[in-house]
């Protein structure tokens, strides 16, 4: 289940994926480790890696959508080698995946455009080799895109922009910028515009950039920047839309980065710590280590089974299906937070050692936090969750089976979602389903009788209006919601790809444990009434303990020591 690139050949793809999957793990590994530390530590910006990309025709074929292919069969947005290629991108490290990543949500305003102009000259840009960005942020207002200080006023048939953008990826040398702005003079909603810009147009001046890293993440000003009927992408709500619905595209693909890093991280961890003799022992035969190691195992696991599961939702859906839309913060937060803490967990087995400038450990330690904060917070994330909980717990919808998605087919609802509102009337499949087919399994019995606590809370001690209006007691009363969903879609991928159920319950021990601590946070909120303080609590367990079911989890982690290593 785990990325292993020295094994790496994913015959569900067609041969030009494959082709290209494979090359760019040969490029990275050709260069090799040495190389890869050294240009981190001395932020060296990537452009061996764009060259490469621009080549091979990478970012061109995965990311042109068939509607402007040019008859290539090859091109196609296909959310599952999207995927693919941004978790081994992640796995050599953030700084590569970042490109990459930037590149995508520039293209979203671009392909669910109407401007055929501006999306030939994006498919053209691809096919040179370019890259985008995504003018989306301000320096004072971050995502605020209703404070968008970027203004354009009227120039005879068109208009000059004016204004400053920040934290834009790739925006320094993105050949498709999609800008964010508003039109002088005008209010309300129609005031807002997306449009193409060029970071080698005289008009567009590159500041700085604003991290210390490889990643060149510009501040980018505009100074009477024109603007033609060619420019525009979007203008007034759609504009607003277009911006939240790239989000949903683009922002998915920050679990699968988050899950590669913490591969890598988990093989040069457990080849180190089970190779090294401390007080006359291998490190690995220290229990508080083994719990270490089998946690991250568990968790990396079920990262992997989430969001593998999501992709087939996000492939199958359509406008009377979006169930995508809550998954979608689910890898965006939850997923990522689970990154940091599997490599949280292995830096703290080697110790001294994650420090070492030649060890990918020291390089993901530092990245691993961007993750979860590279769209809006975990906050942001969690208020958005909370907008599915009353349709999700209560009002499940019959649904088609959905199964597998990895064949090679057009993604192309994902640039056609349409308004960005409604979601509260977004309805599910009943979630206890899932659990009900695990329910054999100890662990995932255990965390079912959790769950139903939160049920239990919303049905006789509802969050009053108060409460609700208060935030840390909903982000909270949220964060015990994600986890049942998160099960959920762990336990479909698990029985769809056939996972050992002693895994399975390994990873349903640290949920319980999750859900547990949930529960007490929730019962410390300021807040939270007797009632729900009562109920929060009476939903504590301890994990059911199988001291063989462990060991044998422990055993497919050890046998991971010397599995991989990063050519030198």
């Amino acid at each position: 289940m785990l990325l292993n690139p020295h094994e790496y050949d994913p015959s569900h793809f067609d041969a030009e994926t494959r082709r290209l999957l494979r090359a760019t793990i040969d490029w990275f590994e050709q260069r090799g480790k040495a190389k890869l530390a050294e240009d981190y530590h001395a932020r060296t910006f990537y452009a061996d890696f764009l060259e490469f990309a621009g080549k091979e025709g990478l970012f061109s074929t995965f990311l042109t959508p068939a509607a402007n292919a040019g008859g290539n069969p090859d091109k196609r947005w296909d959310t599952a080698r999207v995927a693919a290629l941004s978790e081994i991108l992640g796995f050599y490290g953030l700084n590569y995946w970042y490109p990459w990543q930037v590149t995508i949500l520039g293209l979203g305003p671009v392909w669910q455009s109407g401007n055929d102009v501006a999306r030939k000259r994006a498919a053209d840009a691809l096919d040179a080799g370019g890259v985008g960005a995504f003018g989306l942020s301000e320096k004072d207002h971050g995502a605020d895109i209703y404070s968008s200080d970027l203004v354009l006023t009227k120039d005879g048939d068109g208009y000059r922009a004016t204004g400053s953008k920040y934290y834009i990826g790739n925006g320094n040398c993105a050949r498709t910028v999609s800008v964010f702005g508003r039109i002088d003079g005008v209010e309300g909603p129609d005031q807002y515009v997306f449009f193409y810009a060029d970071s080698e147009h005289p008009n567009y001046h590159v500041v700085k950039n604003v991290v210390p890293s490889q990643m060149y993440v510009a501040e980018f000003r505009l100074e009477d920047y024109p603007v033609h009927a060619d420019d525009i992408l979007h203008i007034g709500a759609e504009a607003f839309s277009a911006a939240l619905n790239t989000v949903n595209i683009g922002k998915f693909n920050l679990c699968f980065g988050g899950i590669g890093m913490a591969t890598h991280s988990l093989y040069e961890a457990i080849t180190h710590a089970h190779n090294r003799v401390l007080y006359g022992k291998p490190v690995t035969n220290f229990p508080h280590v083994r719990r270490e190691f089998v946690e991250a195992y568990a968790r990396l696991t079920a990262m992997k089974l989430f969001s593998d599961r999501a992709v087939d939702y996000f492939r199958s859906a359509h406008a009377e299906d979006r169930r995508y839309l809550l998954f979608n913060p689910i890898t965006k937060m939850k997923v990522t937070t689970e990154a940091q803490k599997v490599i949280g967990l292995v830096a703290d087995v080697v110790a001294a050692k994650g420090f070492e400038a030649d060890t990918y450990l020291a390089m993901s330690k530092n990245d691993i936090d961007g993750l979860p904060k590279l769209e809006g917070t975990v906050a942001v994330n969690l208020a958005l969750i909370a907008k599915f909980m009353p349709a999700y717990l209560f009002a499940p919808q019959e649904y088609a089976p959905v199964g597998t998605r990895t064949d090679a087919a057009d993604d192309e609802f994902l640039f056609r979602q349409g308004p960005a509102r409604g979601l509260s009337k977004v309805r599910f499949h009943d979630w206890k389903t899932a659990y009900a087919g695990a329910a054999h399994i100890p662990n995932v019995a255990l965390f079912t009788e959790q769950a139903g606590y939160l049920v239990k809370l919303l049905t006789e001690a509802a969050p009053d209006e108060a409460q609700q209006a208060d935030l840390d007691f909903g982000l909270a009363l949220t964060e015990l919601f994600t986890l049942i969903v998160y099960g959920q879609l762990i336990l479909e991928q698990a029985e769809i790809t056939g996972l050992d159920e002693e895994v399975v319950d390994q990873i349903f021990a640290v949920l319980v444990q999750d859900f547990s601590a949930a529960a007490v946070d929730l019962n410390g909120k300021a807040s939270s009434t007797e009632a729900q303080q009562a109920i929060a609590l009476a939903a504590l367990r301890k994990p059911v303990v199988d001291a063989e079911r462990f060991e044998n989890v422990w055993t497919r982690v050890r046998e991971l020591s010397g599995v991989y290593a990063m050519h030198p």
